[in-house]
């Protein structure tokens, strides 16, 4: 159908239009990788990815999507960004290996670093929490896990353990949140046993690749970010921007999804037009003069930004 070079980058050229159209422009990094492929449009595909700043494994995932969505609908069709999980690979649903189920609408999902600040946030109603709590000493993060437990009984806030899923297990945490490395590091036996607690499992992505990784296993949700620029961790992928997490739900639509990265009150709403059912906040509660004001108010934003899509 296609077979110049000519024509590959002019395929490449009309995505790259197509792209700054939906979803803005994109800074292009320095150098492409190499093309190997003879299918001119994986070849255009991940050219365009490229020049568009897409890291090169999320440009290798994106130049099969736009090789299998063309062979399917039979056009190839530049402003018709890829976003059908068939294309992507991924597995239908419904699927029997999933992790116990979370709520579709997470709420506002707090990220604190103690459980001093579990338990305040659970007293202030924020519904979803999660107690990244950094140590290397193993008794000291057990202490803290099963003191972030105890300070969620008798409220309705769900308490997420960030990267240590053992000891979440054994204090009787409601789930656990790994991000990639944390999740390659698991063996088969180690996400089976995980899986068997019936704890709850959310796993960080940061593009395309990651997405499909965190897919694979079939988790109770998947975050998506850094949506915005954000100084707490150092991203090898640029900030995702409103309109490519909007893609990226359409993409992950079976499972729960949380937005996380830079958001703030007044980015709420641009976020919850994405149709993401929860958005994590570190900052914009634990850097805030009055933390339990911050929590009304982003809970509010929340409830008028649902209802408004609704």
């Amino acid at each position: 159908m296609f077979s110049t070079d000519a024509t590959v980058h002019a395929m490449a050229e009309a995505i790259v239009e197509a792209h700054t159209a939906t979803f803005g422009k994109a800074d292009a990094p320095e150098g492409h990788p190499e093309f190997t492929s003879d299918d001119p449009v994986y070849r255009a595909a991940r050219q365009a990815c490229a020049a568009l700043g897409f890291i090169p494994i999320d440009a290798e995932c994106l130049g099969r999507a736009w090789q299998a969505q063309t062979a399917r609908t039979g056009k190839f069709e530049a402003g018709h960004w890829p976003d059908a999980p068939a294309d992507f690979g991924l597995r239908p649903w419904p699927r029997t290996d999933t992790f116990a189920p979370c709520p579709r609408r997470l709420g506002l999902y707090a990220v604190l670093p103690d459980a001093t600040w579990v338990a305040r946030m659970a007293r202030a109603g924020v519904p979803t929490l999660q107690l990244r709590f950094k140590s290397s000493d193993a008794d000291a993060v057990r202490r803290e896990i099963e003191a972030a437990v105890a300070n969620v009984q008798g409220t309705p806030s769900l308490l997420f353990v960030n990267d240590h899923w053992q000891a979440a297990i054994d204090a009787g945490a409601y789930g656990v949140h790994l991000g990639q490395e944390d999740l390659d590091a698991l063996t088969p036996a180690e996400l089976a046993t995980l899986r068997k607690a019936g704890l709850r499992l959310g796993v960080s992505t940061h593009g395309y690749a990651e997405m499909l990784r965190a897919d694979a296993c079939s988790p109770s949700y998947i975050a998506m970010g850094a949506v915005f620029p954000t100084t707490l961790k150092k991203m090898a992928t640029a900030p995702q921007g409103t309109a490519r997490l909007k893609a990226y739900a359409r993409l992950l639509h079976n499972h729960a999804l949380v937005a996380i990265g830079g958001i703030d009150a007044e980015r709420m709403p641009a976020v919850l037009e994405s149709g993401v059912g929860s958005v994590a906040v570190v900052r914009a509660l634990t850097a805030a003069g009055d933390p339990e004001a911050a929590a009304r108010d982003l809970q509010a934003r929340m409830r008028l930004g649902q209802a408004g899509i609704e």
